[in-house]
């Protein structure tokens, strides 16, 4: 690997199958590793055995049980027994329920500085922590990785964050992680890369850098990348794995191109911060919001539950009582960090002082359980605090950081934890972790002993529903108009909703339920007529989880476009997998000229796509014309995802053979 030029730029070169390192032009990724989640993994291994592989092609793929452990009725039970099968089938490591969160675990046990991770979680980026560019996808991009196949995405451009000085007591990692939303916002950066440089960097572990680098998620961008330095090594050695390490430093940039724009953050400056409701970028300092009442706090989820945080917490609870009028949930990141805790006497502290301990699960993130009451005001520890997600739709959500969480579960109130009065717990990684990787399962066949597996198929498991080929014509109705930021939790929720993930037919039932309780109503009712469901948006569609289900469910009834003012990466090649095309308004003002229930034509759109010639769109309903009023739309498809939105979505791409250059012509 050469020593010259942006992290970003030197793993990319490394990895090119197609394409070279122009930002902008689509290239294509060799995969080293790929991890799964439950909630997404069901779906990409029914996925990846319709692609018909013997066995996965990658260097390492997990498959992880974490978001749906809770089993009430037979579903996630069900599914959890059909990924453990597939596991031992396919030459996947299975992460058993209760082993942890999959980015938690992941840093812990198998990512490597310098190699490529894709993983069917939006907040995989996580271990760019550790020096990997590890980037979060789709579950059927994730199955075609397992497959060997490269991953397609635009080449991105590498935006340098320049650290500088330290932290203070009391302001942490979350803090600039805060910090960075504030400065970037979750709109307008698809396709950049955050590449953390500077002399703050060094004043930051490991777990520390994967906080920041799990949230640069909720900016939007591809991914966040940090060095590989001797704090790596470090942490790498505690876990028993300082031969996977390499020293990843940026070189010169004698060119001067390798980074589009360059920002400088002073850490000594930072100060507590809270992203107040309804969105990860809504930043306040946390002195502005002190005194008001909280009920409920929850420590953990994959951005703050490592051995340092909860070990930070204990401490400040140590000798306390959690206020009477709060409830206390910790759920720690990986069974590693309750082990780790447990031994270093945190875990007791967390007990005597009256926390829930949780299991090591995502859990309360994605509001399957621990929601909080009506009304209430909740302090969480995650990355996303969207309108319902945490179950109850009125609560009111702050995120903050674990050291914010545990003053306020003393005082009852939001606290600025600088005015605690304690002396702030300086926590050190132990020099050597206790490991136990016993509920990390091997496969059980490989290409080397040839064992044979059955595969365990519950009677919630479906086959993945087939799509026809874009039509010469759309002709449908606009079954739904929606606003800016519009995430995949209001598209198709998760908690309690998702333990139907593998059932499209059943799930597909809930689409816009946070929004439109009647949209699949509408929608069957349109199928019915023999016409196609149209979305229309307005900026920044498709915020959040990398969920395919937003996707999926929507092909499923019948939606074959979706015209919105911008996208968002992961959801947009989400819709072009599943043969949905994203169009974008040419004029941003065409939007406000749409009603729901107008009927839309799209006329000779098959040729034109194939063409690369401009799409018009024809309102029949508003009365411009013979044809009704027309605008103008365009796409930001490559050759290539315009033929997987020709052939109906990328599994019958793949099935007919078809065969496109990546190249990024556009």
């Amino acid at each position: 690997m050469s020593d010259r030029g942006s992290i970003t730029r030197r793993i990319i070169e490394e990895h090119l199958a197609e394409g070279k390192f122009e930002p902008g032009e689509e290239i294509a990724l060799r995969i080293d590793q790929t991890l799964t989640q439950d909630a997404t993994g069901t779906m990409a291994y029914l996925q990846f055995e319709a692609l018909g592989i013997a066995e996965v092609k990658t260097e390492l793929s997990v498959s992880y049980v974490d978001h749906n452990t809770i089993q009430s009725g037979f579903e996630n039970a069900d599914d959890h027994r059909y990924l453990r099968s597939i596991a031992a089938k396919y030459g996947i490591l299975f992460s058993k329920p209760g082993n942890g969160i999959c980015h938690q675990v992941h840093l812990e046990r198998f990512a490597i500085p310098g190699k490529t991770l894709l993983g069917s979680d939006s907040h995989t980026p996580t271990a760019g922590g550790i020096g990997m560019i590890a980037i979060g996808a789709g579950g059927l991009d994730v199955a075609m990785a397992m497959g060997g196949s490269p991953f397609y995405l635009s080449c991105p451009h590498v935006i340098a964050l320049n650290l500088k000085g330290q932290l203070n007591p009391w302001v942490t990692a979350k803090d600039v992680a805060l910090k960075v939303l504030e400065l970037f916002t979750t709109r307008g950066n698809v396709g950049r890369v955050f590449e953390y440089k500077g002399e703050g960097v060094k004043t930051l572990s490991v777990p520390e850098r994967a906080t920041i680098a799990n949230m640069g998620a909720e900016c939007g961008v591809t991914t966040s990348v940090f060095p590989s330095d001797d704090n790596t090594l470090q942490f790498l050695r505690a876990q028993h794995r300082a031969h996977d390490w390499i020293e990843l430093i940026a070189g010169d940039d004698p060119d001067g191109d390798d980074y589009e724009d360059s920002v400088e953050i002073d850490l000594n400056e930072i100060v507590p911060l809270a992203a107040c409701p309804h969105s990860p970028d809504n930043i306040k300092p946390v002195a502005e919001l002190e005194g008001m009442e909280v009920n409920q706090v929850c420590i953990g989820s994959c951005t703050n539950s490592s051995f340092k945080d909860l070990m930070t917490v204990a401490k400040i609870l140590e000798g306390k009582k959690v206020h009477p009028d709060v409830e206390l949930i910790v759920a720690p990141g990986s069974r590693q960090v309750l082990q780790n805790i447990a031994i270093a006497g945190g875990l007791t502290s967390l007990i005597n002082a009256g926390a829930r301990i949780a299991e090591c699960t995502c859990g309360f993130c994605i509001g399957n359980s621990y929601s909080p009451a009506t009304d209430a005001v909740s302090l969480r520890t995650s990355n996303r605090n969207f309108m319902g997600r945490s179950g109850t739709k009125s609560a009111k959500v702050y995120l903050v950081s674990p050291e914010t969480a545990a003053a306020a579960a003393i005082t009852g109130r939001i606290t600025d934890p600088r005015e605690l009065g304690l002396k702030y717990p300086h926590i050190a990684l132990p020099e050597q972790f206790y490991i136990d990787d016993s509920m990390i399962l091997q496969p059980a066949r490989t290409s080397a002993t040839g064992v044979e597996v059955k595969v365990y198929r519950g009677p919630n498991i479906g086959a993945p529903p087939s799509f026809s080929p874009l039509p010469d014509t759309i002709s449908g109705l606009v079954t739904i108009k929606l606003g800016d930021n519009i995430t995949t939790d209001h598209i198709i929720p998760a908690g309690s909703r998702m333990k139907y993930r593998s059932n499209i037919a059943k799930y597909a039932e809930f689409v816009f339920e946070p929004l439109d309780r009647q949209f699949y109503k509408r929608a069957s009712e349109t199928m019915r007529k023999g016409k196609y469901n149209i979305i229309v948006a307005g900026d920044s569609y498709g915020q959040g989880s990398s969920r395919e289900h937003a996707a999926l469910c929507p092909a499923f009834l019948g939606v074959k476009a979706v015209i919105a003012k911008s996208f968002e990466r992961i959801h947009m090649a989400n819709l072009i997998n599943f043969g949905i095309l994203p169009l974008i308004f040419d004029s941003r003002a065409d939007y406000g000229l749409i009603d729901r229930g107008d009927e839309l034509e799209i006329p000779d759109v098959r040729w034109r796509l194939a063409n690369n010639e401009q799409i018009v769109v024809r309102d029949k309903s508003k009365d411009k014309g013979k044809n009704g009023y027309e605008f103008k739309v365009r796409t930001q498809l490559t050759k290539r995802e315009r033929s997987i939105i020709l052939a109906g979505g990328l599994l019958p791409y793949i099935k007919s053979g078809i065969k496109v250059n990546g190249g990024g012509e556009r």
